[in-house]
């Protein structure tokens, strides 16, 4: 694993903090985040990151990333969370991004890379569709090649942030096979095409996220093929193992512990604050360590990662990285609300809305605690369920 010495770790992380701390608008600090910030936000935040040579910490330099190791990443991480910086583009930055700096064309580098980069060009992902959740090969959506375009029919569903991003990679059947792993192409397209409609998805979150993505006879140019027509699979499925350390959302871990460590400090039931209560303060013993364990597989697997060891290990520890880390996003999520008391029954009607309510008297992260634990509720689901990554541990583990 690429660790640098802790001399050398503790002076990084001092510079990180002194370049938040100049560089962090204060109206951008602390707004709401649910796994992505609003676009505006990402944008803007992008191009400050960029202009310090910040703006992909986890690609190569060659690539135009600050060509960090994994544990500088990580400090990075932590540092943002403590300052309250806004998100990056999840899907441009851990997906999009390396996926077109390994497969791509020249000519996909140069279009895409730089807009990344400088946050001119957002994305979403288009894997799943209404009967092809966790199970990917079973995707329908047609792409029929005709006079240098595919041409798409189908709906991509539970698409994250696709009403805020300007393109979406797509998974797309080009060729019907009795294997099912066969026959699929990875294709770059840009949501303002003719023939697709972004369509919202209620939540019990209360705000959006989830988008419907349909496709009517839309035209996407064969350039925009990611790799081999029919061969999109491979490059689908490594993919899918290296977005698990931002699925497993390390970062937000961390925000919950500090705000659970925040209200144990300043909310008091029955006179005594909340850090006095021995059930309290042992439960949130407990779940620090589950975080700072996950902490640690997380370098292990972002090691592997970056060394480009793609062994079944990796895809195991991949699989019981996301495993952990959403299932601990649900329990501190759930603890949150119940450290609030009779507030965590509370929600705004929006997350934008200006009107503080009830919410005044609390810390300013108070008021989005219930909005955050119903949209982690999916986060056993997102990204491959528990039961598939319970699946793929079993097989490479134990050859079951």
């Amino acid at each position: 694993m690429d660790f640098l010495p802790d001399m050398d770790l503790a002076a990084f992380r001092s510079e990180v903090r002194d370049f938040l701390r100049e560089h962090l608008p204060t109206d951008l600090a602390y707004r709401p985040r649910m796994m992505m910030s609003a676009r505006k936000d990402v944008i803007r935040w992008q191009k400050i990151l960029t202009g310090r040579g910040w703006g992909a910490p986890r690609w190569a330099m060659e690539h135009g990333g600050a060509g960090w190791t994994t544990q500088q990443c990580l400090v990075f991480e932590e540092e943002c969370v403590a300052a309250g910086t806004p998100t990056q583009d999840i899907v441009g930055q851990y997906l999009v991004g390396p996926m077109i700096n390994q497969f791509g064309n020249p000519a996909q580098k140069a279009e895409h890379i730089p807009l990344i980069l400088n946050g001119e060009r957002l994305w979403s992902q288009g894997f799943s569709e209404p009967d092809a959740g966790s199970d990917l090969a079973a995707i329908r959506m047609a792409a029929v090649r005709k006079d240098g375009y595919y041409i798409l029919n189908g709906v991509k569903s539970l698409v994250s942030h696709a009403h805020q991003a300007d393109w979406i990679f797509l998974l797309v059947r080009t060729q019907v096979s009795e294997d099912r792993h066969a026959g699929i192409s990875l294709l770059l397209a840009d949501l303002r095409s003719p023939g697709v409609t972004v369509r919202p998805v209620p939540t019990l979150a209360g705000f959006q996220h989830l988008n419907e993505v349909i496709f009517e006879n839309a035209r996407v140019p064969v350039d925009n093929l990611v790799g081999i027509e029919n061969e999109g699979w491979p490059i689908a499925n490594r993919l899918l193992e290296g977005s698990h350390a931002a699925i497993a959302d390390l970062s937000a871990l961390r925000a919950y512990m500090w705000q659970l460590k925040e209200l144990a400090g300043s909310q008091n039931v029955g006179h005594i604050l909340l850090i006095e209560h021995h059930e309290f303060a042992s439960r949130l013993a407990r779940l620090e360590g589950e975080v700072e364990a996950l902490s640690m597989m997380a370098a292990r697997v972002a090691a592997m990662e970056q060394a480009q060891i793609h062994t079944p290990a990796f895809r195991a520890l991949s699989s019981m990285l996301k495993l952990r880390g959403s299932e601990l996003q649900q329990r501190l999520t759930e603890f949150l609300v119940e450290a609030l008391g009779d507030y965590g029954a509370l929600r705004r009607h929006s997350v934008d809305a200006k009107d503080e309510g009830p919410f005044t008297h609390l810390p300013c992260f108070a008021d989005n605690i219930a909005a955050e634990m119903f949209f982690r509720r999916g986060s056993t689901i997102y990204g491959g369920s528990s039961e598939i990554q319970r699946t793929v541990i079993a097989r490479t583990m134990f050859g079951l």
